[in-house]
């Protein structure tokens, strides 16, 4: 019996050569920025000049928010482990996931579902968007891509996110959908709840042709950067020692100089 030979079609090397996607990686060098590499490393071609605009600016939104719990996760075991600030930001980014950074990924789902990628450009999207409501009721989760903890009444790169992708053609039924989403959100539950950046992101990714398992993919490439960061300060101006000192003393000063009165 014959076995499969084993396949990839990203890259190889020799003695002389690095080739990607069929290009010489030397080629490529100074010729094509970080966000470009990584379009062309998952879909293998460059992008145009706006897909380029898009893309790099899904990336660029996802790299940073502060002192996230995965920014908090990276600098606690920077601390444990000084010497392996791969596995830092390893754990931060184990922290992505369906309530940070990672919902982008459900929502690119929750529209490709309801909206496949190539198809169903005769869909009513009001008719969609109440479905897609109607069933998360059911479901009793909440609505992804809505709100946020932090930024009201909107998320602020919502609007600038949205708008980049309507000036470079990529402003259709996915953004459209999602919109009406939040629309139907908003009566549905009796509260605004508008689109955010991760709704935004997921729509537009959408707009791009990625599948929704790409998605979470691109908050992890981004947000490395930004833990790298976090890291990087850490090292000059530390705070994850302040932080365990504190969570230990504050979360146990209740039971501090108590006795057993048995003793």
């Amino acid at each position: 019996m014959t076995r499969k030979k084993l396949r990839s079609d990203i890259a190889w090397s020799d003695a002389t050569h690095i080739v990607v996607r069929g290009k010489n990686l030397v080629d490529l060098l100074g010729n094509v920025n970080l966000g470009d590499f990584a379009f062309f490393e998952l879909t293998g071609r460059l992008p145009t000049a706006q897909e380029s605009t898009v893309f790099n600016a899904i990336v660029v939104v996802l790299v940073e928010h502060g002192l996230t719990p995965s920014a908090i996760a990276a600098r606690l075991t920077y601390l444990g482990s000084p010497e392996a600030i791969q596995a830092a930001v390893a754990a931060g980014l184990l922290g992505i996931g369906d309530r940070f950074g990672g919902p982008a990924e459900e929502v690119a789902r929750m529209l490709q579902e309801a909206l496949p990628l190539g198809g169903g450009g005769s869909a009513d999207l009001r008719e969609l968007a109440a479905g897609i409501v109607a069933r998360q009721r059911e479901l009793k989760r909440p609505v992804p891509g809505l709100g946020h903890p932090i930024h009201r009444p909107i998320d602020p790169r919502t609007p600038r996110l949205l708008e980049i992708a309507a000036e470079n053609g990529f402003s259709g039924r996915y953004v459209e959908l999602m919109e009406a989403v939040s629309a139907e959100a908003n009566v549905a539950l009796e509260r605004p709840l508008p689109v955010n950046a991760t709704g935004a992101i997921g729509a537009i990714a959408s707009e791009l042709g990625f599948e929704w398992r790409v998605c979470r993919g691109l908050a992890v490439i981004a947000r490395s950067v930004g833990l790298v960061a976090h890291l990087l300060e850490e090292d000059r101006e530390p705070l994850a020692a302040e932080i365990w000192s504190r969570v230990d003393g504050e979360a146990t000063e209740h039971l501090r100089g108590a006795t057993d009165e048995r003793d």
